[in-house]
């Protein structure tokens, strides 16, 4: 059963009872909350993803966004994530609940699934290739992959990257996507018919809302990709839209000090990091019409295709 099937009723009344299963990638969740922004979040964004009776089927992650317990509660209404009993962050706005549940869902992942080397990075995939895409905040990530994915390229994964220890192929985790500040503004105007939901204001990011995953993504969200590139975007006011070549060694670098996991692997997250390098093209991307660095990686996927 999709989530769209359920009445907003009957999601209300399962996810502030026992909780609502779902099915994102490789996990499956039980989701509880009593906040409204929380189903009504759920509902405009996870419509595609499959979910059951939360007390029908096991989970690999219990959470919850619920009213803290403490007085503050009555005198500034806060949120509060809580993993399996523990809260490993403080309390938000209440008005930030939804962010507050991708946030966590994504903590879940980067600290508990160590059968995968997990990277800070999107990766979107086409003609079978993935493009990693690591970048520091602000430097256009998100923007490039929404505008990627809302042109024909494959989500894998807004955040994290998750490479299979034993394949060495990635792992799909498609969740919606994240935007923050002038790219909401930007995603809005280069495709007017995507849903993104209403933003939540002065969070710790600034202004954050959050795409709809495109519902082929979402179909297909079993389907792995191997890695074919790995490039480093950066948004410049006025640049001209340029790929250059990158050092493997440098690039190996940088994924193991932003892979969330790379240290408790020890040998065998050097093994994976080294052999996802060997496997893929690296590449620094600069760009400020977004419009152009599709074309640019259409092109590279185009070429990688044919050849």
């Amino acid at each position: 059963m999709k989530l769209l099937q359920l009445s907003h009723h009957e999601l209300r009344r399962q996810l502030s009872g026992a909780g609502i299963w779902m099915r994102t990638g490789p996990f499956s969740l039980r989701v509880q909350s009593r906040f409204p922004y929380v189903a009504e979040g759920l509902t405009e964004l996870y419509g595609q993803f499959e979910v059951r009776s939360a007390q029908e089927s096991f989970a690999d992650f219990h959470v919850s966004v619920n009213p803290p317990t403490n007085l503050r509660r009555w005198v500034r209404p806060q949120a509060a994530f809580s993993f399996d009993g523990m809260q490993p962050f403080k309390p938000l706005p209440q008005d930030q609940a939804f962010p507050m549940l991708e946030w966590g869902l994504n903590w879940c992942v980067s600290t508990q699934a160590h059968q995968y080397l997990i990277i800070h990075a999107a990766v979107v995939e086409k003609n079978g290739l993935a493009a990693i895409l690591p970048a520091p905040p602000g430097s256009g990530k998100s923007t490039l992959t929404a505008g990627l994915v809302l042109s024909g390229w494959r989500l894998l994964s807004d955040e994290l990257t998750l490479i299979n220890r034993k394949t060495g192929l990635i792992q799909p985790l498609p969740r919606p996507v994240s935007l923050k500040n002038q790219s909401i503004e930007v995603v809005r105007e280069f495709d007017p018919a995507t849903y993104i939901n209403r933003a939540s204001l002065d969070t710790i990011k600034g202004t954050v809302a959050h795409m709809r995953p495109p519902r082929d993504s979402v179909l297909r969200q079993h389907e792995t990709a191997r890695p074919g590139w790995v490039i480093f975007p950066k948004w410049e006011a006025g640049a001209r839209t340029r790929l250059t070549p990158r050092s493997k060694a440098q690039t190996f670098m940088f994924l193991a000090q932003n892979a969330f996991n790379y240290s408790h692997l020890g040998a065998d997250g050097f093994r994976v990091g080294s052999a996802l390098i060997d496997q893929s093209d690296c590449y620094d991307f600069r760009y400020s019409q977004l419009h152009e660095a599709i074309a640019e990686f259409d092109r590279l996927a185009e070429t990688a295709h044919t050849t």
